[in-house]
């Protein structure tokens, strides 16, 4: 089969690997389209520390083209639509007891992030992967491929909403309308909550209002923290999350808070400084800052009703689709900051 395999720093090879044979509990999936993530391009740029080479992607779907002996017929087949949990958590540790498996012990020595041996990666820059029956979501057929492949990105973000127990009439604020901002920005609203959106890109901002964003403002122009707080009664907003990746912006995120409020950092820290933080406003205001990171089993399958019943439409959010063998078009066009999400599609 054909792969894209990263061999080195911005360093992209269409190669023959071995197809996948799978087991008795397993199937064989054709890839058909996968998203980049911010991760893919750190990978491509070098700024990772996952071993070389690599075949990335892990925002994929595809199609059931073969079954193993003991995969349960009724409920998956040769030609279903189909997605995959990507964490590779071990189910044993104490976070995989506890339904938290995307805090897995085991997630960043696994073969997925650090094999010397071999190729790291999560494989869904292939044409085809072999999936254990389990991890499998299946998809109605009408859903095109292009937009079951956001379902590991929403899964995420859904982690990050429903861990802020948002209420009716709150308000939020979404730092960043990059995709995984304005998917906040779409699952704040769809909780009942005013949303509020900070991005300085006025297209960005102009798709946040389609999307649900009540109030949108362009943070370089404006004092940010007194503009939230005008538009709240002067007491900040309610939960605020901050889908930016940078250290000062992490601070002003606190700043933007209100008493007895929330703060979650979705994204990570690039480059993952130190902050100085008033512990004091912490303590005396009964403020809340925490992090939130990928999908769990339940908000990957949250996720997948989402999209697969229309509840949401991610379709504004694609921005482009390259062939696999435009891989390096694809990377380099993603690069771009203006741009929103990037599809490499297998035929």
């Amino acid at each position: 089969m054909k792969a894209i395999v990263e061999t080195g720093v911005k360093k992209l090879e269409i190669q023959e690997v071995a197809t996948p044979i799978i087991q008795p509990d397993e199937v064989l999936v054709k890839i058909r389209a996968n998203g980049l993530c911010t991760n893919d391009i750190r990978d491509y740029i070098g700024d990772t520390k996952w071993s070389y080479p690599r075949i990335g992607g892990h925002e994929f779907s595809g199609q059931i083209v073969e079954v193993g002996a003991e995969v349960n017929s009724n409920h998956f087949q040769i030609g279903d639509h189909v997605v995959k949990y990507i964490i590779p958590a071990c189910g044993e540790c104490h976070y995989c007891k506890i339904g938290r498996e995307n805090l897995c012990v085991e997630i960043y020595t696994s073969p997925t992030f650090q094999n010397p041996n071999g190729i790291s990666g999560f494989w869904g820059l292939a044409q085809y992967m072999a999936v254990k029956s389990k991890n499998l979501y299946k998809y109605p057929k009408h859903i095109p491929f292009e937009q079951s492949a956001f379902t590991e990105p929403l899964a995420c973000v859904v982690n990050s909403v429903q861990r802020a127990k948002l209420e009716y009439g709150q308000e939020v604020l979404v730092i960043g309308g990059g995709v995984m901002g304005l998917m906040h920005v779409m699952l704040a609203k769809l909780q009942g909550t005013r949303v509020m959106l900070s991005e300085p890109n006025e297209e960005r901002r102009k798709l946040g209002e389609k999307l649900g964003a009540d109030f949108t403002f362009d943070p370089t122009k404006v004092d940010a923290v007194e503009t939230v707080k005008d538009q709240t009664a002067g007491r900040g907003a309610d939960v605020v999350f901050n889908t930016t990746a940078i250290p000062a912006i992490a601070q002003q995120a606190i700043a933007f808070t209100a008493n007895g409020g929330q703060t979650y950092m979705f994204s990570s820290m690039h480059p993952n400084d130190p902050i100085p933080t008033d512990m004091g406003a912490i303590h005396s205001h009964e403020k809340v800052v925490t992090g939130t990171v990928s999908p769990t089993i339940p908000t990957f399958y949250r996720s997948v009703q989402l999209i697969a019943k229309g509840l949401i439409d991610i379709t504004p959010l694609l921005d482009k689709i390259f062939d696999y063998e435009e891989a390096v078009e694809a990377f380099e066009y993603a690069m771009r900051p203006e741009t929103l999400k990037t599809i490499i599609t297998f035929d």
